[in-house]
């Protein structure tokens, strides 16, 4: 899957095959629909795979000593926008374009696209001082706030312009911590 999710990272997946997939990461195109029924449902363990890497991330940078919550935050987008990723992050708001249509296979990408981050997001905010309540709707704005701002970097390419919403959003947020 590592595998995977690194060449489509680096080759996108306008033209992906399942035959060059699998000859660029060593394995039949025969075992990876063995393995995921289909093409897409690939895709959806590839971005799932992908966005786990992101909690990863999120919580390595909770562990940091003395890095301020916006510190932090500026780091993951740093990271989230880097142009690298930008397959990947297409590839999300494919996956979740199809989901949302209600294309079976995509469909369970569903589960867990917001709740998998509400918890280690909330966790944060608890940690800078939220109630509990206040912390779980707090993860809420900021994830759907950097998700729209992802999708407004691939639509307009305008980084300058989301760069700066993204300062404006968290100063108003944090407050300047």
């Amino acid at each position: 899957m590592d595998a995977a999710v690194e060449y489509v990272a680096a080759h996108g997946i306008a033209d992906l095959s399942l035959r060059r997939l699998g000859a660029a990461i060593g394995v039949s195109h025969r075992m990876l629909i063995h393995y995921f029924g289909s093409k897409e449902k690939l895709l959806v363990e590839i971005v799932r795979t992908s966005e786990r890497r992101r909690r990863e991330v999120l919580s390595r940078l909770r562990q940091e000593p003395g890095l301020a919550p916006a510190d932090a935050a500026r780091s993951l987008w740093r990271q989230l926008t880097d142009p690298a990723l930008a397959g990947q992050e297409r590839l999300f708001f494919e996956i979740c374009g199809h989901a949302l249509r209600g294309r079976p296979e995509a469909v369970p990408f569903l589960d867990g696209l917001v709740a998998d981050w509400l918890e280690p997001l909330a966790a944060a905010e608890a940690a800078a001082g939220a109630d509990p309540v206040a912390a779980r709707h707090r993860a809420r704005l900021g994830l759907a706030t950097v998700r729209g701002l992802l999708l407004d970097l691939l639509a307009t390419g305008d980084r300058a312009g989301v760069d700066a919403a993204m300062e404006e959003f968290l100063e108003l947020f944090y407050g300047g911590q």
